[in-house]
């Protein structure tokens, strides 16, 4: 490796501009003299060593630069990175550039080995992994403080120096990828792996597991149809439609765990190895010494930041929740006002008047909505977590439980205190209906608005130009770095979770929940689609093997719907029937069913496998064959010491 570092000193090729950093106007000039050096310093001296150059715009500002690499320098990074690819035995492994050559489609002379996304993540990791030396402050910026290890890309960014880091799109390949992906009305599968190769595996993922998610919503649909039309009022139908959704609810989930590690192999992220996580950016503290790693970095108490969470946060949360609970209950005496009017008047107004409460509640619920989560990410920042995974645990523990609460409190009131069925349809299908139309509006429609109008004003700006291929490698980084920043899958895999919660856990009561869902997520597709391609900077791509922590979330929705499902069903006056004396038998054979039911769902967890059959006998082998090259290295080694 360290032959290969010193080679690369000597190479000169052209430049491919493949990330892009802005600077804050008026940055000093010994900062960025000294960031740029940073940047293109050797490895040995503790750089980056990439290639970076000005962009020169029209009125002569040098705030934004361009970050390339050389092949060789790219190939060296995806080993660092641990890239998995695949071999000319069709297996995958962990590319090493010495065994570079026993890789499928690798040549000296052809620079597409690599995708442009995994370059631009081999930059990002580099660029992320720049640490000061002796430096304890910024140049130019004595107030920004500095010490060894700290991560100089992090520092300048919460000093405000340094605006935002983001990767170019490549304007062909997108081209081309939209015309695949949703330029055209069709009838299949997404370019799952066009999307991985531009975008990453989290977004490829993401849309792996919306794609399904929508097929598998189908078969609840075709059934809930009939349900609807037939059964619209007689609720003993819903006994069996209810007993089929416990075992979708299971299934579906299981073979998506199957898909995604389909998927994830043959992208390679499966078998890529976690590495150590360091300390996120906003995290802060005392300057010690890390344990595990030996290096300088931040400490901060656990014992403060529990204190953070038992007695700030929590009692917020709880707050919120009681919040969330009164609002709720102004809803029902929106509904009771409603119902007396109704019954008062008797007309066509007075019919549409009774819709009017769900629907003000559920905008409600969605202002609440983002309104927390304003807040719970600033409690979770101010909680000072360590690592970025410890954040986002805590993050998505925090909306989760409020979001459920929010969206699905007065539909357990209503089946469960009330008893009111009738209610129970119409306000799961109003908050159904109207938290998806908002959801596409705010979340696609309005932003893809803004960005067409601005995108109108920077081209008015530069020369009028007509076409997205006619704009010069200036004009594109102006219109991109003015385009919108997107913040992740977060709050798209909320609104799948919401969507299964209304689908699992009352949608026997409202067969058609199931039918708005699938309407809904065949926009999603496509909408989603535009707004990656069209509204928003191109975002790093992430490897990943998994959805994460949103497996457990939807297996957790599954289990409660389990519960809600079997209540409804006890409820129904089917089941009532068979028990006209006593309602503690009726009471004890709901809880016997639900738990057989639940015992059901774990042993068919258990029984699938997350991985197939082929799979698992690919990751044994390279595991088995890790271990004999560590073995033989050993002996290599032994065998040295013994001839010394």
């Amino acid at each position: 490796m360290a032959e290969s570092w010193s080679f690369l000193d000597t190479l000169e090729l052209d430049f491919r501009p493949l990330v892009v950093i802005e600077l804050a106007k008026g940055t000093k000039g010994e900062t960025i003299e000294w960031f740029t050096k940073r940047i293109v310093d050797k490895k040995a001296n503790g750089g980056a060593q990439l290639l970076v150059k000005p962009l020169v715009t029209e009125n002569g500002d040098e705030n934004i630069y361009l970050v390339g690499a050389s092949p060789l320098r790219l190939l060296l990074g995806a080993e660092t990175v641990g890239l998995v690819k695949e071999c000319d035995d069709n297996s995958m492994r962990t590319f090493t550039y010495s065994s570079r050559k026993t890789f499928k489609d690798f040549a000296d002379d052809n620079h597409n080995f690599l995708t442009m996304a995994e370059c631009q993540y081999i930059i990002k990791h580099e660029l992320e992994n720049l640490r000061a030396k002796d430096e304890r402050m910024i140049p130019g910026y004595p107030q920004a403080k500095l010490y060894p290890g700290k991560s100089i890309v992090r520092r300048l960014l919460t000093t405000g120096i340094l605006v935002q880091i983001f990767p170019l799109h490549d304007r062909e390949e997108l081209k081309k990828l939209r015309y695949s992906w949703y330029g055209r009305v069709k009838v299949g599968y997404q370019p799952l792996d066009e999307i991985r190769c531009y975008f990453g595996e989290t977004i490829a993922l993401y849309f792996g597991f919306l794609e399904y998610f929508t097929f598998a919503l189908i078969p609840m649909a075709v059934i809930g149809i009939p349900y609807y039309v037939f059964a619209w009022e007689d609720y003993d139908k819903y006994v069996m439609f209810a007993t089929f959704n416990l075992l979708w609810s299971t299934v579906i989930l299981e073979v998506w765990k199957r898909i995604c590690a389909i998927m994830t192999y043959r992208w390679g992220t499966l078998l890529m190895k976690r590495q150590f996580e360091e300390p996120r950016p906003g995290f802060h503290g005392v300057l010690g010494i890390n344990p595990v790693t030996g290096r300088e970095e931040p400490v901060y108490s656990s014992i403060k930041r529990q204190i953070r969470i038992y007695l700030v946060s929590l009692p917020f949360v709880c707050l919120c929740l009681y919040f969330s609970l009164y609002v709720m209950m102004i809803y029902f005496d929106l509904e009771q006002w409603a119902l007396d009017y109704h019954e008062e008047n008797e007309s066509n107004f007075s019919s549409m008047m009774l819709f009017v409460p769900s629907i003000i509640y559920a905008v409600v619920i969605e202002i609440m909505n983002r309104i927390y989560r304003y807040a719970a990410e600033f409690l979770t920042s101010w909680e000072n977590h360590r690592l970025e995974s410890s954040y986002q645990n805590h993050l998505v523990l925090k909306v989760l439980v409020f979001n459920f609460l929010n969206c699905f409190a007065s539909l357990f009131y209503i089946a469960f205190v009330l008893f009111d069925m009738k209610l129970l349809r119409q306000s799961l299908a109003t908050l159904l209906i109207t938290s998806q139309i908002l959801n596409q509006f705010a979340e696609s429609l309005l932003p893809y608005w803004l960005q067409k109008r601005h995108k109108k004003r920077m081209k008015k700006r530069m020369c009028s130009l007509k076409t997205d291929t006619d704009l010069s490698l200036v004009e594109q980084v102006n219109l991109e770095r003015e385009m919108g920043t997107y913040f992740g899958t977060f709050d798209d895999y909320l609104e799948l979770f919401l969507q299964f919660g209304y689908v699992s856990l009352f949608s026997c009561v409202y067969p058609l929940a199931a039918v708005f869902a699938v309407l809904n997520n065949i926009t999603e597709i496509y909408s989603d689609a535009l707004k990656m391609c069209r509204v928003y900077k191109r975002p790093f791509a992430e490897p990943t093997a998994n959805i994460g922590v949103w497996q457990l979330a939807f297996e957790t929705m599954s289990v409660i719907s389990v519960v809600t499902n079997c209540v409804l069903i006890g409820m129904s006056p089917q089941v009532n029937a068979l028990f006209p004396d006593s309602k503690m038998d009726l009471i004890l054979t709901v809880a016997l069913v639900e738990h057989l039911l639940l015992a059901i769902k774990f042993i068919m967890a258990f029984v699938i496998p997350d991985k197939p059959r082929d799979i698992q006998i690919k990751l044994a082998k390279l595991e088995f064959e890790s271990l004999e090259a560590l073995k033989q290295q050993v002996r290599a080694t032994d065998t040295q010491n013994r001839e010394k």
